[in-house]
């Protein structure tokens, strides 16, 4: 384990963080906000931490998968420790772990929240809510890869650490071309929806911080309902957006590049639009007596799938409140997720496709014994270390999910809530059903169930490997 190379990692992680927080800084000052204090101090405290760990490079560059897990695990901590610490220190969320909840919820893109009433909070703390899942939803190794050159050719494992997916990629020879590309889609997409939303005459700030949520499928909301009071305009535009933002970002690029044939012909991007289409019409059909007309029906469907499939996590009504089969529906949607290579989270389309082709390359096999079939996905055979990883990542998801139910079931709440609380958390997706529904929060929870899904939304976001990896004694070994 090169154990200086991940503190250097980790120490320019704090400095960004200390970068990050003069948003809320300014933001503090323009509506002239004492919470402006509590975010000083914080950038202070950051830089302390992360200067000295960065002051010299390390001698050893020699960077393995192993020491990329660990550094991509341990900086996540640290960049939610520390945006904790204004919570606590502005007596916004003064219980430490609440506080922590709140800001890994915001980091992992989660938006699963212990707070009331939002509305009573400074737009510091507001906007910061919002700007920690723009900062997540991308990554902030990602983003550290695009501004820091990392000598020594290692790059790559930091990006397989943080990247969700099965398999990572790089769009160009060189990993920090790469990382720029994506950040430059990123922030692109991310200003064309805010110039969107404006054209709408939605008040900025507003227009910030529903941004940052889309963008990074994040969910804070900084009005109590969600989305729900905003116009059928900015639903709209967020409804695109979200699903946008859903998409495996190489074939953003492929486009980019006037690629469009390899672009149209990924198949985990046209099953990703299928099955959103395919869940819209029957949501759609299943709710329209709920609602004024079909239209309307369809539009708020269109909400609440993009919502739960990006794992974004905006409500624009109380889906608790509709029938069985639109409910389930959304349940498995949180279980489906996004695209691999996409801002979003949950299991991801490309290792449901991964499974499907598996299991009917097995029933192939009982039919014909000696056939040799390849699965094959874009038209490439797919590496057996990929299935592998793909099988190892089900059997451990399904074990958390478990594991964290039967934890959480000692606060005596019904098996709905704590099923889709876990779901919600573990999917990165913020609200679920029954007391966790789009109109309630996570504040019921004991501070222990309250550490289980803080476990579950890092281990949902870091794709389970890099955070389970801290608890194994050999990760710790030197060379």
């Amino acid at each position: 384990m090169n154990f200086r190379i991940i503190a250097y990692i980790v120490g320019w992680v704090c400095n960004f963080q200390a970068m990050f927080m003069v948003l809320p800084c300014i933001t503090a000052l323009i509506y002239q906000e004492h919470e402006f204090f509590a975010f000083l101090i914080s950038m202070i405290v950051c830089l302390i931490v992360g200067l000295p760990l960065t002051i010299r490079k390390p001698k050893n560059k020699v960077f393995y998968t192993k020491d990329g897990c660990v550094a991509v695990a341990l900086s996540w901590f640290a960049l939610c420790i520390s945006g904790a610490v204004p919570f606590v220190l502005s007596g916004a969320i003064p219980h430490p772990i609440d506080a922590f909840f709140e800001t890994v919820s915001g980091f992992t893109t989660t938006g699963s929240s212990i707070l009331t009433d939002v509305e009573v909070l400074p737009h510091c703390i507001l906007i910061w809510r919002s700007f920690t899942h723009w900062i997540g939803g991308m990554g902030v190794l990602v983003f550290l890869l695009s501004l820091l050159p990392l000598a020594g050719g290692y790059h790559m494992n930091l990006m397989k650490a943080e990247s969700p997916g099965p398999s990572v990629s790089k769009l160009v020879p060189k990993v920090q071309q790469t990382a720029k590309i994506l950040y430059t889609i990123y922030i692109g997409m991310t200003l064309f929806q805010i110039i969107l939303l404006l054209i709408g005459r939605i008040p900025l700030f507003d227009t910030l911080c529903i941004s940052f949520g889309t963008a990074g499928t994040g969910g804070f909301g900084i009005v109590n309902d969600s989305m729900g009071s905003y116009s059928t305009y900015c639903q709209v535009v967020t409804t695109i957006f979200m699903i946008l933002f859903g998409v495996n970002f190489s074939a953003y690029y492929l486009l980019l590049t006037k690629k469009f044939v390899q672009a149209f012909k990924f198949e985990e991007v046209r099953y990703y639009f299928g099955i959103i289409l395919a869940a819209i019409l029957v949501i759609g059909l299943n709710t329209a007596h709920l609602f004024r007309n079909l239209g309307e029906a369809f539009q708020q469907a269109a909400f609440q799938v993009g919502s739960i499939i990006t794992t974004t996590g905006f409500s624009s009504t109380d889906f608790s409140q509709w029938p069985s089969l639109s409910k389930t529906i959304l349940v498995l949607l949180m279980f489906v997720g996004a695209c691999a290579g996409s801002t979003g989270g949950g299991i991801k389309v490309s290792r449901i496709l991964i499974l499907c082709k598996a299991a009917k390359k097995e029933f192939q096999l009982y039919l014909h014994p000696n056939a040799v079939k390849k699965i094959k996905m874009d038209e490439k055979t797919i590496g057996h270390d990929i299935i592998r990883s793909t099988n190892i990542y089900l059997s451990v998801y399904l074990l958390i999910l478990a594991a964290s139910v039967l934890i959480i079931s000692l606060d005596n709440f019904d098996l709905i809530t704590n099923f889709t609380a876990v779901t919600a958390t573990l999917n990165n997706i913020g609200p679920g059903l029954e007391i966790v529904g789009p109109m309630g929060n996570f504040s019921s929870f004991s501070y222990l169930s309250k550490c289980v899904l803080i476990f579950d939304m890092l281990a949902g976001r870091l794709e389970i490997f890099p955070l389970m990896l801290l608890f194994f004694k050999g990760t710790w070994k030197k060379f």
